[in-house]
């Protein structure tokens, strides 16, 4: 990683997964910052868990800077019903998007991963050095390791090669764009779907998953953004410091502070007008008891989280009407 200076605006931009969460928030930072030769793909049009196909776009475009947003994610019912899934498509994507990357020359990658990649158990909050200390929470654990392994990857490369890619960890993720999807999203875009029903149809109560005790940190999709911009600009030397090679090449990225499922419940109905009850279905697992991030290295590089937790959920709300997505209740 010697590299010098890369500006973003002169390059030739790849992102994978432009119209999911993170890579339609990245898609927005790069055009406001003045990258115009941005490549994209829909899935319709290239399938990246098929090698010919990721190949022959590397080939064809030749990016010199790739953003690996593409990956087939969701909530616990999702991962406990395919886990399977999970695991292929994510490896897949991963393998083909990072080894054409490396092949045609690509200058720098960011990887994005989740923080399920660290133990379920693992001291708070979670530094980069925790990650493969402890056993994985089981209701994500396909996932996890194929984002794991993405990892593994990345700094391989990095080691034989001399490739720059590098993996952002962040916190759970919502914004515009989320998927609201009643069985397959996250937490809080389901909690937002589950309360504007509830406030539209007149209910009394809502059901939320598992005991409210469960801690979490929500990071705003146009933050991670930013983030993401700022170490892909960052200079080769800084790179190099901020990733030496006996370290996997990873980052965290969150908001600087957590809250439990009942607090974040409690706070969607707030937000939306819902003010009925909430029952919490106790049969339902809780996953991992606290996931709370060390940003201090992504902070350390100028980066702080923009959004605070009640602006953010009152946008992704607006974005959630503004899409239609609360016209039907079984959509």
């Amino acid at each position: 990683m010697s590299g010098g200076a890369l500006d973003l605006a002169q390059s030739r931009v790849y992102v994978a997964g432009h119209r999911g969460l993170a890579g339609s928030a990245i898609h927005r930072a790069l055009t406001a910052a003045g990258v115009t030769d941005i490549i994209t793909r829909t899935h319709d049009e290239l399938d990246l868990t098929r090698p010919d196909g990721v190949q022959k776009l590397f080939q064809e475009t030749g990016p010199e800077v790739v953003f690996l947003c593409a990956a087939r994610v969701g909530g616990i019912a999702a991962n406990n019903a395919y886990p399977a899934d999970f695991i292929y498509s994510n490896l897949s994507i991963q393998t083909n998007v990072l080894e054409s990357a490396r092949a045609t020359g690509v200058r720098r990658l960011v990887f994005m991963g989740s923080s399920c990649i660290y133990p379920r158990d693992c001291p708070q909050p979670i530094l980069e050095s925790y990650l493969l200390s402890g056993p994985l929470e089981s209701t994500n654990r396909p996932y996890a390791v194929a984002k794991i392994a993405g990892v593994e990857m990345c700094w391989s490369y990095n080691r034989q090669y001399g490739t720059e890619f590098v993996g952002l960890m962040p916190s759970n993720l919502y914004g515009p764009g989320d998927n609201y999807h009643p069985e397959d999203s996250h937490v809080l875009a389901a909690l937002i779907r589950k309360a504007h029903e509830a406030k539209r149809d007149q209910r009394e109560a809502i059901t939320v998953w598992g005991s409210g005790t469960p801690r979490r940190e929500f990071v705003y999709s146009d933050d991670l953004a930013e983030a993401a911009l700022t170490v892909a600009s960052l200079t080769g030397d800084t790179l190099a410091e901020t990733f030496p090679q006996d370290l996997p090449p990873i980052i965290n990225v969150g908001a600087g502070a957590d809250i439990s499922i009942r607090e974040l419940a409690e706070l969607i109905c707030e937000v939306i007008g819902f003010e009925g009850g909430l029952d919490w279905d106790t049969s339902r697992p809780d996953g991992t008891p606290r996931k709370y991030l060390d940003v201090s290295r992504i902070m350390r590089l100028g980066w702080a989280p923009r959004t605070a937790l009640r602006e953010g959920i009152a946008l992704a709300y607006r974005d959630f009407l503004d899409r239609g997505e609360g016209r039907s209740a079984t959509a």
